[in-house]
C-alpha cells in the first residue's frame, strides 16, 4: 500500500501518490580514499516527480531559520533571568536541540507522520530512524525531498518543549527537564501533531486550520508551562504579587527577540509548504506579509498600552509585544490578509498584556510569561482564524461561523491533552526523579550547582 505524505501546518491535504521507484546507489570511493561520493544510478522512474530546487532552496533555509529560533528563544529568556541561572536558561533551549534532535529521527516523524491509527498517532516502521525513507524522495508533488521535509518538521519539534522552560526557570533541576523535554515530545508533541497536520488525523479530517502551528506548538507549550510552574510552586526566594525580581540583561533579551523575529519568517513563509505547489510561491510570500504586519502592530500596541498605564514604554515591552504577535499569527498566516493580520496582532498583545497581569493576582510564577505570551497568544490565534480566514474556506466575516466552531473544537482538544498530559509526565517524575531544585541549589544558582559554571567570572552574584 502506497503511504499517504501529508504535508504540515494547516494547509489542504495532498493527494495520495504512489512511492517513486529508486534504483540502488552506487557508492563510489573518490580518488583520495577518503570517503565516498555519491552517484546514483540514472532511472527515468526518479522523474516523476522533478525536484524543484527553488522550493528545495527555500524549505533548506526556512529549516535553518527555524533552528535559528532556538538559540534566539535562549539569549530572549536568559538576559529575563538572574546572572546565576542564565547559564541553565540556555542550556535548557540548547539541550532540547540535542534530545529532540535525535528522537526526531528515531521515533518522532514516524509517530507525527506516519501511517495514521485510528486518527490518534502515526506509525510507519520504515519511518523508524528513517531507516527506509531515500534520501532523494519526494515529497507527494511538492518538489522538495522528504529529507528536507523530516528536517523542517524536526526544527518545530525541538523549539516547542523549549518554550516550556521559561515557565520553570530558575527552579526545576536540569536532569527532570531533560527527561521531562524527552517524555512530552514523544508522548504530547508527536501525536498533536498528527492530530492536527497529519493525513487521518481526526483534526486534520474534521477540517481545523493550523497553518504554523498555533495549537501544535503555542496552546500545547503555553498550557504545558503553566500546569508545570503550578505544580512546582513558585521560587523560594520570590513571591508573586508581593516583588519583583528584574531582569539581568536586557540587551541579551532584545537580541534575542529581533532573532526570534527574524526566524519566525521561516517558521510562517516556510510552512506554504503545506499549501501550494511551488512551494515557494504565493502563499510563502502572504504567510510572510502577515508575520511581519502582526508582529508590527502587536509590538507597537503593547507599547502605547503601557505607555497609557505606566506612563514609560518599555524595551521588554516592546518584545513582548513581537512575541505576542508572533505567536497569534502563527495559525493564521497563510488564512488571512496583512489587514487581519493588524487586527489579529492587535488583539493578541491586549490580551496577552492582560494575561501576564493575571499572574501576580492569581500567585503564579510563570516565571518568564511562557502561558502569558504562548499559551494565551496561540488560544487567541488558534480562535481568530476562524474569524478572519479567507483561504482555504471562508471564515465567521463571510460565512457564518462553520469554520469558527471548529477552531474553538480544535484549541479545546489541545489544551484538554497538553494539560493531562503534562499533568501525568510531571506526577511520574515528581515521584521518581523528583522536579524541584534544592533550596541551597536555588539559593546558589542553579549555573554553579547544577553545572559548575559561571557566566560572568568578573561580577559573580544575583
Amino acid at each position: 500500500m502506497p503511504r499517504s505524505i501529508r504535508a504540515p501546518l494547516g494547509g489542504p491535504g495532498l493527494q495520495e501518490v504512489p512511492p517513486t521507484v529508486f534504483t540502488p546507489t552506487v557508492f563510489t570511493p573518490t580518488a583520495a580514499g577518503a570517503g565516498c561520493a555519491l552517484f546514483p544510478s540514472p532511472d527515468p522512474a526518479v522523474d516523476a516527480v522533478a525536484i524543484d530546487t527553488g522550493s528545495t532552496a527555500w524549505m533548506l533555509t526556512s529549516s535553518a531559520l527555524v533552528l535559528l529560533m532556538v538559540p534566539g528563544l535562549a539569549l530572549f529568556y536568559g538576559g529575563l533571568v538572574r546572572r546565576k541561572n542564565v547559564l541553565t536558561m540556555i542550556m535548557n533551549s540548547f539541550v532540547a536541540m540535542a534530545v529532540v534532535g535525535v528522537l526526531w529521527v528515531l521515533v518522532g516523524y514516524c509517530l507525527a507522520f506516519g501511517d495514521s491509527i485510528g486518527g490518534l498517532v502515526g506509525w510507519s516502521t520504515d519511518l523508524l530512524g528513517l531507516h527506509g525513507l531515500p534520501f532523494d524522495r519526494m515529497l507527494a508533488d511538492k518538489g522538495v525531498p522528504e529529507i528536507v521535509f523530516v528536517m523542517f518538521q524536526g526544527k518545530f519539534a525541538i523549539i516547542t518543549p523549549a518554550l516550556i522552560s521559561g515557565a520553570v526557570a530558575e527552579r526545576m533541576k536540569f536532569s527532570a527537564y531533560v527527561l521531562f523535554t524527552a517524555l512530552w515530545s514523544t508522548l504530547i508533541y508527536c501525536p498533536l501533531a498528527h492530530w492536527v497536520w497529519g493525513s487521518g488525523g481526526w483534526l486534520f479530517e474534521y477540517g481545523v486550520l493550523d497553518f504554523a502551528g498555533g495549537t501544535v506548538v503555542h496552546v500545547s507549550s503555553g498550557v504545558s508551562a503553566l500546569v508545570l510552574c503550578v505544580m512546582l510552586g513558585a521560587r523560594r526566594d520570590f513571591s508573586p504579587g508581593k516583588m519583583s525580581v528584574l531582569p539581568h540583561n536586557l540587551p541579551l533579551t532584545l537580541l534575542g527577540a529581533g532573532l526570534l523575529w527574524f526566524g519566525w519568517f521561516g517558521f510562517n513563509a516556510g510552512s506554504a509548504v503545506a499549501a501550494e505547489n511551488p512551494v515557494a510561491g504565493t502563499v510563502a510570500g502572504l504567510a510572510f506579509a502577515t508575520t511581519q504586519t502582526a508582529a508590527a502592530a502587536a509590538a507597537l500596541t503593547w507599547m502605547l498600552i503601557e505607555w497609557w498605564r505606566h506612563g514609560t514604554p518599555t524595551s521588554l515591552g516592546v518584545a513582548s509585544g513581537v512575541l505576542a504577535g508572533l505567536v497569534a499569527i502563527t495559525p493564521a498566516a497563510g488564512h488571512v490578509t496583512p489587514l487581519s493580520a493588524l487586527a489579529i496582532g492587535s488583539v493578541s498583545s491586549v490580551c496577552c498584556f492582560g494575561a501576564v497581569q493575571l499572574k501576580n493576582r492569581f500567585r503564579y510564577d510563570d516565571t518568564l510569561d511562557a502561558f502569558g505570551l504562548h499559551g494565551v497568544g496561540g488560544l487567541i490565534g488558534s480562535v481568530l482564524v476562524g474569524v478572519f480566514c479567507f483561504t482555504p474556506v471562508p471564515g465567521l466575516l463571510a460565512d457564518g461561523g462553520a469554520q469558527l466552531s471548529k477552531q474553538i473544537v480544535g484549541t479545546l482538544a489541545a489544551v484538554a491533552f497538553a494539560v493531562v498530559g503534562t499533568w501525568l509526565i510531571a506526577r511520574f517524575l515528581q515521584a521518581t526523579v523528583g522536579l524541584r531544585a534544592t533550596d541551597e541549589q536555588e539559593r546558589d544558582g542553579l549555573d554553579i550547582s547544577l553545572h559548575g559554571e559561571h557566566a560572568y567570572h568578573h561580577a559573580i552574584g544575583n
